[in-house]
């Protein structure tokens, strides 16, 4: 995505640090060092981002967003200071920053901002064009960690395409909508998209529910039923943890994708259906076909493609992002101010593992947004879990009152990283950023007495 940043600063060697770190990330960048420079370029450019520093020569940046608030279209703006507060951020976002960052400026941090608010304009527009706002498209299935926007650029490429696709990843991570996204770039967008829950259909009643049955069948069959897979002709069919399908109606499945055709309950003749197959499963398939749980035939037909959505808690960066989009749907569903996070909260979160992943975090903003009693969300609007855990990762165990120790701290981050990572230790070297001796080593010291 290529979009208008415009940075106001006064630091020369700043400015030039940004705008070449920006342009690096893709967008198209202009700077200026002083807020009435930046005024006269808003009203002949459409720019999408504004960054701007507090402390500047003449007009400030505080009047600055003042006047930028007045314009009909106004940017995304990111307030920059080396003077900065927990006050002097909440006065900021209340004036209508869009965030606030301090010096000296984190990169990652400055990067993941742009790229939030950048996608966050967006989703405004397409709002503004009339798009209904439960429908979702690939596009908007952004983020600002490399790993999700590579998943993301790989589902619009397989969107095209008519082969199955396997989702996996843990529950609680998106994987239905992003098979809706799938259903919506393709070429069968305009057919329907039907989901079937397979843990949640009993056994034996899930090949009637899939392939439908004709009159007089079994007991209580008293006319001809539809089923799933007859529903989905011309669009998408989406068997959501098809880790737990039955094996008998595996067989089915299988013989499903190789003939495109379904037999309904107690009928003789088969048949024709046109649909795309998209799977998903939290399961770990290997294993299940190891246990004999699971077709390994059937495993190989789904996954010609394949796209693994992980955790929340291995990309963090991208919780501001949809703790945007959830916090936006909530408040104007009733009918509410605009509404943001006050920076302790977004530490909060930051703080927290999400064992539910993005549905948890969904599920905290509706609660917060509803029993917020002002329009910044802050630590208190959140579920007490989520404040115990922001308490011990940042150096204070709320159970025994006690502050812990650097070493503490250092093994119970290290034992974070290792969870997020399922114990790859290579992996958790990585992302700790030291050599898998130094991690090795630090691990046997925690296990020595």
């Amino acid at each position: 995505m290529t979009d208008q940043i415009l940075i106001v600063e006064d630091d020369e060697a700043i400015l030039e640090l940004l705008t070449e770190e920006l342009e690096e990330a893709g967008h198209i960048v202009t700077g200026v060092d002083s807020a009435e420079q930046a005024l006269m370029l808003s009203e002949t450019t459409r720019f999408d981002v504004i960054i701007s520093d507090i402390r500047l020569p003449g007009m400030d940046g505080m009047a600055l967003l003042a006047s930028l608030a007045q314009q009909p279209d106004r940017p995304a703006v990111i307030i920059i200071t080396a003077f900065g507060s927990i006050e002097q951020a909440v006065d900021a976002l209340q004036r209508g920053a869009d965030d606030f960052l301090t010096k000296p400026l984190d990169l990652d941090q400055v990067r993941a901002s742009v790229a939030r608010l950048s996608q966050r304009r967006v989703l405004q527009n397409r709002q503004q064009d009339g798009e209904h706002r439960e429908t979702f498209h690939l596009d908007e299935l952004s983020s600002c960690t490399p790993a999700m926007s590579a998943l993301f650029e790989q589902a619009r490429r397989l969107a095209a395409q008519q082969a199955a696709v396997l989702i996996l990843g843990e529950s609680g991570t998106g994987k239905e909508l992003l098979a809706h996204a799938l259903h919506r770039e393709g070429p069968r967008r305009e057919g329907p998209f039907v989901a079937v829950n397979c843990a949640s259909i009993a056994p034996d009643v899930m090949e009637s529910e899939c392939f439908g049955h004709v009159k007089g069948a079994f007991t209580g069959a008293i006319a001809h039923r539809r089923g799933l897979f007859q529903q989905a002709h011309g669009g998408t069919l989406f068997l959501d943890e098809v880790g737990d399908m039955p094996p008998a109606l595996q067989v089915k499945l299988l013989r499903v994708l190789q003939t495109h055709c379904v037999r309904p309950v107690g009928s003789e003749e088969e048949q024709q259906i046109d649909i795309r197959i998209v799977a998903a499963t939290n399961r770990a398939l290997a294993e299940r076909i190891e246990a004999g749980l699971f077709r390994e035939d059937l495993f190989y037909r789904l996954e010609t493609f394949s796209l693994t959505l992980p955790p929340l808690r291995e990309r963090p960066d991208d919780i501001p992002l949809l703790a945007e989009h959830f916090i936006d749907r909530y408040r104007r569903e009733q009918g509410r101010r605009p509404m943001t996070l006050s920076p302790s909260a977004l530490s909060l979160l930051w703080a927290y593992p999400f064992p539910g992943n993005v549905r948890e975090l969904d599920n905290a903003i509706l609660r917060a947004v509803t029993l917020a009693q002002a329009d910044i969300l802050e630590p208190d609007d959140f579920p007490e879990r989520f404040r115990q855990a922001a308490a011990t990762f940042e150096g204070h165990d709320a159970r025994t009152q006690e502050w812990l120790s650097l070493e503490q701290m250092e093994q119970r981050y290290i034992q974070r990283v290792l969870d997020a990572v399922d114990g790859n230790k290579r992996r958790a070297a990585d992302i700790l950023g030291i050599g898998r001796k130094t991690l090795y080593r630090r691990l046997e010291d925690r296990e020595s007495p």
